[in-house]
């Protein structure tokens, strides 16, 4: 080639050679202080679309994880109670054993008047054991409403609370001509049939509800302005997703781990006052503390079992964490010391293509030559 001085070809070779080494030290600069080997989508689209997907997951997982732990120590509230539940229950049988025999003689008001409150220490437990203010062993755990076809919020019930699991509520009213709805609602609870009737319950408004209460049953139901059109039917509490706790990523089931308390009231026990006055009832009362205490005993052990697994997912979650951690790191993080060897390349090529370019800018000069 000639000599020439409008394009000068070496010197845009060595500028252009020079920015592709000056972009690269750069990136490895990006990379060595990040960390990271992709730190944006121009690094590599697919690799960060796939390590923000680990990332998310990981980040489920560790949530789960918290879950998991705050489950175990719901379960722990409730076994703690259920334990003194049992001591009283044992106590119970005690004084069930002393007051049926011969030789209580006088001291049955005594024994009858401690076992009266030991029962009501039951029920007091039941009732006030919760985690977070969600109560654990009245019977409301996990429990939803199920209703009867004719029970709908068109009907006049949008909803109840306090249902015990498994039990079928019987609901019914009738016109109060001086002031509302008279409601009944009737149940057995622990082999014990409860009824209740609440008179002149007022319609509420156009789109106003009224919580009405049966305190004898711990059921709260909620009517609303359709209640005068209300006719019979059944409300059952079962199972529902408030006792499920997430432990995985998705909405499906094995994502979940559903966990239910049995109701430890002295009416889910068939326990009741009065039982210790007299030999030949304290006598029958005896059967009455034993399935009492078996019953007590499998809602123990249910608890146990919840614990068990629970430890089990954790173990699990843990597990995974690490290997999505490791997998995630596989594709986002960067080798330090090959980027490191990388680094030091470049910037020595941006040291030579400095000098180069310097070198390039000078040979035009050598024209001037040509003019002495």
């Amino acid at each position: 080639m000639g000599f020439v001085i409008q394009s000068n070809i070496a010197a845009l070779n060595a500028q252009r050679n020079l920015n592709i080494s000056s972009g690269a030290m750069s990136k490895s600069l990006e990379r060595l202080s990040s960390g990271y080997r992709i730190n944006s989508a121009a690094d590599d689209a697919a690799g960060l679309a796939i390590s923000q997907q680990f990332s998310a997951d990981i980040a489920s997982y560790k949530m789960g994880s918290q879950n998991v732990s705050q489950a175990n120590a719901l379960l722990q509230v409730a076994g703690g109670a259920m334990d003194q539940i049992d001591n009283m229950l044992t106590r119970l049988k005690e004084l069930a054993t002393q007051a049926s025999s011969a030789n209580a003689g006088t001291n049955l008001d005594k024994i009858n008047a401690e076992g009266d409150q030991l029962i009501a220490e039951i029920d007091r437990i039941a009732n006030s054991t919760n985690y977070s203010g969600t109560p654990l062993l009245n019977g409301t755990f996990g429990v939803t409403i199920t209703a009867g076809a004719t029970i709908t919020a068109s009907g006049g019930l949008s909803g109840a609370s306090g249902l015990a699991m498994g039990v079928a509520y019987t609901i019914s009213t009738a016109d109060n001509a001086a002031s509302g709805e008279d409601i009944t609602v009737s149940a057995t609870i622990g082999g014990v049939e409860h009824s209740e009737i609440m008179y002149g319950v007022a319609t509420p408004g156009t789109g106003a509800t009224k919580n009405v209460t049966f305190a004898s049953l711990g059921l709260t139901l909620t009517v609303n302005e359709h209640l005068s059109n209300a006719s019979d039917g059944v409300i059952t509490g079962t199972n529902s997703s408030a006792a499920n706790f997430q432990v995985g990523t998705s909405s499906n089931a094995y994502d979940r781990i559903s966990i239910s308390l049995s109701s430890v009231k002295a009416s889910a026990l068939s326990l009741q006052t009065g039982q210790l006055s007299l030999a030949t009832t304290a006598l029958s009362f005896l059967d009455t503390i034993n399935t009492a205490i078996s019953a007590l005993s499998n809602a123990q052990g249910a608890i146990g079992a919840a614990q068990n697994r629970l430890g089990y997912a954790s173990a699990n979650l843990s597990t995974t964490i690490q290997n999505y951690t490791a997998a995630n790191s596989t594709i986002k993080d960067v080798d330090m010391a090959s980027e490191m060897t990388n680094f030091t390349k470049n910037q020595i090529l941006v040291q030579a293509g400095t000098a180069m370019l310097a070198q390039a800018n000078m040979a035009p000069q050598q024209v001037l030559s040509l003019f002495k």
